[in-house]
């Protein structure tokens, strides 16, 4: 069997082929010559006419279908799988965890401290799992430390985690110095312990608002649609959704007269948390649908509903440990939802090609003709 042929060729075939079916269908109108002679001119006139402009009929290319063509999508849509969903929640509640435990460090509230800094140690064992996961074996984690490329988000965090990881690891492990033995060796490292948990937990502080934030900046490094559009939003959802967990954490151990830091914690998580989520559910445009629409839509209107709930319970309940506690479920809850609802929203717009095609014709539009694009939808000048 012969190929087809260039698509040129067969479109020149095709445009012969309606003007020919054009002309069999015409009718002869009433102020034309009957005679035969008449006839044959003025067909003469409407074959020329026919082979010059396709018969006599304007063709128009169809009004062009979002499909994919040879039915593969317009953009590669991430490889990424529920997993990485799942580390973005466990990095940011490591992050909220080690600043609640920084708090009750600093403000003299063990509870705090304890709580903050073994949850932290289990949020980041379980990040490096699912990390793990997704690179399919752990030497590539540790092949990624060859290098440091500050305008790689990736490389970044990787030398982010592996700064933070080691810290709350031995500030997790200085609550233990309190069962160990006062005499010999072991007794040394008890009396040793708390000073070195203190110092660990402050670096592990200040480099948990680092942790909370990449996971954003990495998405919106990415040519999926509905991120790369909410660059400036992402880290400022993620950070708010990681105080919240944070505070959430609080609320769940600490009794009620040490939970002070938290309900602070849990309110300023929550104003970012539901600022950034506004944002992105109005400021993109058509970019906006991944958000608002579906599965992701349903993830983070109930995740909204829940960080709301577990903030008012966090004030209005503010002396019940059982209240406290339903409130610190709840924002838990919420910062897993919000979570998993920005990362299936984005998968969503990479795989409809309208959020690919529309913004760029918009853009495109807007250079050609000199128009000016809403301040936050604005194109930067081609160079």
């Amino acid at each position: 069997m012969t190929p087809p042929g260039p698509v040129g060729d067969r479109f020149r075939r095709f445009r012969e082929r309606l003007a020919a079916e054009s002309l069999d269908r015409s009718p002869v109108s009433d102020d034309r010559p009957s005679t035969a002679s008449g006839s044959r001119e003025a067909g003469g006139r409407q074959g020329r006419r026919g082979r010059r402009r396709g018969g006599g009929e304007e063709l128009r290319v169809p009004e062009a279908e979002f499909t994919s063509y040879y039915g593969r999508p317009v953009l590669k849509g991430p490889v990424w799988k529920w997993d990485i969903a799942a580390y973005l929640f466990t990095g940011g509640l490591a992050a909220g965890s080690s600043l609640l435990a920084a708090g009750g460090q600093l403000t003299g509230r063990p509870a705090l401290r304890r709580a903050g800094r073994v949850t932290a140690l289990a949020a980041v064992s379980a990040s490096a799992v699912f990390l793990v996961r997704d690179l399919g074996r752990p030497a590539r984690f540790h092949h990624m430390l060859r290098v440091a490329k500050l305008t790689s988000p990736m490389s970044v965090g990787t030398w982010i985690l592996t700064v933070y990881g080691p810290a709350a690891g031995v500030a997790a492990i200085a609550e233990a110095a309190g069962v160990l033995p006062r005499h010999g060796l072991l007794g040394l490292a008890g009396r040793a312990l708390p000073s070195i948990g203190h110092a660990a937990g402050l670096v592990a502080a200040g480099t948990a608002p680092a942790l909370a934030t990449y996971t954003g900046v990495l998405l919106a490094d990415t040519a999926v649609p509905s991120w790369h559009e909410a660059y400036p939003e992402l880290p400022v959802i993620f950070a708010g959704s990681a105080l919240a967990s944070g505070a959430g954490v609080g609320l769940l151990a600490a009794p009620p007269a040490q939970a002070g830091p938290a309900r602070r914690m849990a309110v300023a998580g929550a104003a970012l948390e539901l600022y950034g989520a506004h944002r992105v559910e109005t400021r993109l445009g058509l970019l906006s649908e991944p958000y608002r629409l579906g599965r992701p839509g349903r993830l983070l209107r109930a995740g909204r509903l829940l960080t709301v709930g577990g903030v008012a319970g966090a004030l209005l309940g503010r002396r019940s440990r059982v209240v406290g506690a339903l409130s610190g479920t709840a924002l838990l809850a919420a910062s897993v939802l919000t979570r998993f609802g920005i990362f299936y929203g984005g998968v969503a717009s990479a795989r409809d090609p309208r959020y690919t095609v529309v913004p760029q014709r918009e853009r495109v539009e807007a250079r050609r003709t000199g128009m000016d694009l809403p301040s936050d939808r604005a194109v930067p000048p081609a160079v």
